[in-house]
């Protein structure tokens, strides 16, 4: 199992973004993307979750192109962007169950566990503070299996202790033989990580 980036390059408007960008992950292997503000982390990103296609290169999940084979792909990340994708009307459970259908066999119950929402399960997510609202979409990566966490600021809105709860949980997801890629301008004190500094593209 493995994902494969090659030469990648990011057109927004008329601007090239980044280009000539190469990376892999295989079982049990995390990636920082770091870089300033514009760099195009969010947008890489993006590209790695089919959301946005690059102008140039190729991304492969176990040796298939993902924008060319819908099947081999679907179902086997999760991204999470840097904005909730949260519908207020519905309650915190009904959220993560929405997303984890996606994938199959959702366990919610256990989600909420691992972010310590069991009493927030039935509150609409309308109602949460923005912290809730981050642990809530962090839940869908444990409500259901997916190999590839595809993150984009993970830590936003989160104190001190669910930080660390985060934390344990990716290392457990890698443990396990999962893979992430995450952007994050806070460090998440995850060892070891391989770093993608998009400030070293930069045109």
């Amino acid at each position: 199992m493995s994902f494969v980036a090659q030469n990648l390059a990011c057109q927004r408007a008329d601007q090239l973004i980044f280009k000539d960008v190469s990376f892999s992950l295989s079982p049990g292997e995390a990636i920082w993307v770091k870089g300033r503000n514009g760099a195009g982390k969010s947008s890489l990103l993006r590209i790695c979750a089919r959301l946005l296609s690059p102008l140039s290169g190729h991304v492969e999940w176990q040796g298939e192109d993902i924008f060319k084979d819908d099947d081999i792909y679907i179902g086997e990340y999760h991204y999470l962007g840097h904005l909730d994708a949260l519908k207020h009307a519905f309650t915190v459970r009904e959220n993560i169950e929405f997303w984890a259908s996606f994938h199959g066999s959702p366990n919610v119950d256990f989600a909420l566990e691992q972010f310590e929402l069991q009493a927030l399960a039935d509150m609409p997510a309308g109602m949460l503070s923005q912290g809730q609202k981050k642990r809530t979409n962090l839940a869908r990566l444990v409500a259901s299996p997916a190999k590839l966490w595809i993150l984009d600021e993970p830590l936003s809105a989160l104190d001190q202790q669910y930080i660390a709860l985060f934390r344990e949980r990716l290392r457990r997801h890698l443990a396990e033989g999962g893979m992430a890629l995450f952007a994050t301008h806070q460090d998440i004190e995850l060892e070891p990580v391989n770093i993608l500094n998009l400030d070293e593209t930069a045109l």
